[in-house]
């Protein structure tokens, strides 16, 4: 065994061979010449990667371990932890992305050399792009002698998939290992929050994290980012550099109290600030210049982010900050907020669903705001908009970050934004925005809660409430012609009595493919939709989007494949039609691909759904239930049987889609009914 080599735990083995971790448990037991543990406790050890790559191919359950597993093993196993191993990995793919010929150089040499020369080439680099006392730090060769094999390991990975692509998916990796170690802005928020300001210029996230606002940011002139991490605001740096050639600059910190831009002028400020915050510098800010609205409370700090925004802006620059909703209506804050609406300094409040951001199951609320020139008028209305309700009309969007239409939402945002920031007013759209003028929001409270400013939507009114009715009439008398026959009793020979397989024996046979969703990443404008987890229980087309990050391959679902969740003790399972075709298979979902000249899809779906097959194949742990799908039993028979199985399979799928559409129409009708009672457009009868 190589001396520092990276350890595996179980888990990460059965990731390695595509197999689930009893395969790795059973392998443990039944062959003597498994890897011995090297590290880790007697209940959770772990085993030298290079020894138990090497028994895989041995005993041909692995061709060769994939260059960025390997590579993500490394990294894993790195003494510094995940920061310090992605801020090393940073600075050699910026090496190898700006000074190709420097790295070859000193790749050239043997790893114990390579850890001398390589603090020399990584100064230069990092000199270059940061200056003489840029946040990232130099390692020296102590720090870097246990790191060559992964560095060069990178440097491979950033030959094959490019040195972007190859940090974000570390970073990618490092952030799903480690969800709660980080506060996230994720993809879709931070393009939307992007869209709001204009293009090019000087930007400042002054709260940066992983630098995911700064990295959305379009056309930029000068990037700016301040973290009171100096692992998170080196990682941004870092990140930033690789995605852009635009100057960057990056300062540890805490903005508040040490602010590193105290004579900035930005063009724009992004900035997803922390949340609740008592001990934000109350007591030694007193007397900041920077609370030119009011001095905000202990218990407002997100209103200090808030004016901190807008005193490193120039005149008439914007910045957008997440907001906490309960920043919209506390008393704590009614002067502060009162004092941005009179100045013409806050410009729209726009509500979110849930799941837009952590904390996910809260509707947080975007705030836009642009530092009044000497010469401005003071604004007249401030702008409103309510996507929590319903992203543009769409089915109303519940905590969860996977059930989110970006790209309506995006749309049903920046469709009010856009003439209003260029006309000063909008037409009102009833329950998603409008217009308020200031004057009505001078009141007590000085409430900004987009929802309390909004008229309701029309509801359609009696003419719609007909259309609703008349479906669901079509719908019910559908359910009855649809209504399974009479069961028939089984004959002598029962289902008891037939020889059985399981879905593992099929795969194994190569009769079915199986395949785990979760894995791609967005690419391009035409990456696919992904059908979630919620999507297969509502029953529904897929509604999620791939994150951006590592550049894997996506599991693509195609006509005939059959999509099942794996946790939950649920017995739903969906066959793929047209519609589904070509969406991207998302998290805790797995696919079975039958070979139809061997299978046929809705026998197989039929017997996925058996409550007793679930019973069987399910894991119980303390807080979710888990399907195994390989443990599924199924019986043998001929394929001509199987499609008569298939076919009643198939009409009781209908008849079920069927109930499902009814009690959506019912529900709809029922609420409709209740908003034309009680909003006038209604009688009763």
């Amino acid at each position: 065994m190589q001396e520092n080599a990276a350890e595996v735990t179980a888990a990460q083995i059965a990731r390695l061979a595509g197999v689930g971790r009893a395969a790795v448990s059973n392998w443990r037991r039944r062959h003597a010449d498994f890897p011995k543990p090297v590290g880790g406790t007697e209940t959770s050890p772990s085993f030298a990667l290079p020894d138990i790559e090497r028994w895989l191919r041995d005993q041909g359950k692995l061709a060769e371990v994939p260059l960025r597993e390997r590579v993500w093993q490394q990294f894993a196993a790195h003494p510094g932890g995940g920061v310090t191993a992605l801020v090393q990995a940073g600075g050699v793919l910026l090496l190898v992305h700006d000074r190709p010929a420097a790295w070859l150089e000193a790749a050239a040499v043997s790893d114990r050399r390579l850890a001398e020369v390589l603090p020399g080439a990584l100064d230069e680099v990092l000199t270059a792009r940061f200056g003489a006392r840029g946040v990232v730090g130099v390692p020296d060769a102590a720090e870097l002698a246990d790191a060559v094999p992964l560095l060069r390991g990178i440097a491979e990975l950033a030959a094959e998939i490019g040195a972007r692509q190859a940090f974000e998916f570390l970073l990618g990796r490092q952030l799903d290992a480690n969800p709660r170690q980080y506060t996230l802005t994720p993809p879709g928020l931070a393009e939307l929050m992007a869209a709001l300001v204009p293009d090019g210029g000087t930007v400042l996230d002054p709260a940066a994290g992983t630098g995911a606002l700064l990295r959305a940011v379009r056309r930029p002139g000068r990037l700016l980012a301040q973290d009171a991490d100096p692992g998170l605001a080196a990682l941004t740096a870092l990140r930033l550099a690789l995605h852009t050639g635009a100057t960057v600059r990056a300062e540890a910190g805490d903005a508040l109290r040490a602010d590193a831009y105290g004579d900035l002028a930005a063009d724009a400020v992004l900035c997803h600030p922390p949340f609740n915050e008592r001990n934000w510098g109350h007591d030694e800010l007193a007397y900041d210049p920077r609370w030119e609205y009011g001095f905000p409370a202990r218990t407002e700090s997100e209103l200090a982010w808030v004016q901190h925004a807008l005193a490193r802006l120039r005149p008439g620059g914007t910045a957008v900050l997440l907001m906490p909703p309960a920043a919209a209506s506390r008393r704590s804050g009614r002067r502060i907020r009162a004092g941005l609406l009179r100045r013409g300094a806050l410009r729209a409040v726009v509500a979110l669903p849930a799941g837009a951001a952590p904390p996910y199951g809260i509707p947080l609320h975007l705030w836009v705001l642009r530092r009044p020139a000497v010469t401005d008028r003071p604004a007249s209305g401030l702008l409103v908009v309510d996507t929590a309700a319903g992203q543009a009309g769409a089915e109303p969007a519940a905590a969860g970050r996977d059930r989110l239409d970006w790209g309506a939402l995006r749309t049903a945002v920046l469709d009010a934004w856009v003439p209003f920031d260029r006309h000063g007013t909008v037409e009102e759209n009833p329950g998603v925005s409008r217009a308020v003028p200031v004057v009505e929001l001078l009141d007590d409270d000085v409430d900004l809660a987009p929802a309390r400013h909004l008229p309701p939507p029309a509801a359609g009114g009696a003419d719609e409430l007909a259309r609703v009715r008349e479906r669901l009439t079509r719908t019910l008398g559908r359910t009855t012609d649809l209504t399974p026959s009479p069961a028939r009793p089984a004959p002598a020979a029962a289902p008891a009595a037939w020889p059985s397989t399981t879905v593992g024996e099929l795969a194994r046979a190569q009769d079915l493919v199986l395949r785990a969703g979760g894995a791609g990443a967005a690419r391009a404008e035409s990456s696919p939709a992904v059908l979630t987890e919620q999507d297969v229980l509502a029953g529904r087309g897929p509604t999620g989007t791939l994150p951006e990050g590592p550049d894997e391959e996506a599991v693509l679902i195609e006509r005939g494949d059959i999509v099942v969740p794996v946790l939950g003790s649920g017995t739903v399972v969906r066959v793929a039609c047209d519609a589904l075709a070509g969406a991207a298979l998302g998290r805790n979902l797995q696919l079975l691909r039958p070979d139809p000249a061997a299978l046929d899809a809705w026998f197989l779906a039929g017997f996925l759904r058996g409550s007793a097959n679930q019973r069987q194949a399910s894991s119980y742990a303390s807080t979710a239930t888990r399907l195994d799908v390989r443990r599924i039993q199924l019986p043998r028979l001929p394929l001509a049987d199987q499609r008569r199985y298939g076919e009643r399979f198939r009409a009781l799928a209908e008849f079920e889609d069927a109930l499902r559409l009814a009690g959506r129409l019912g529900e709809q009708l029922v609420q409709g009914l209740y908003d034309g009672l009680t909003d006038g457009s209604v009688l009763p009868e």
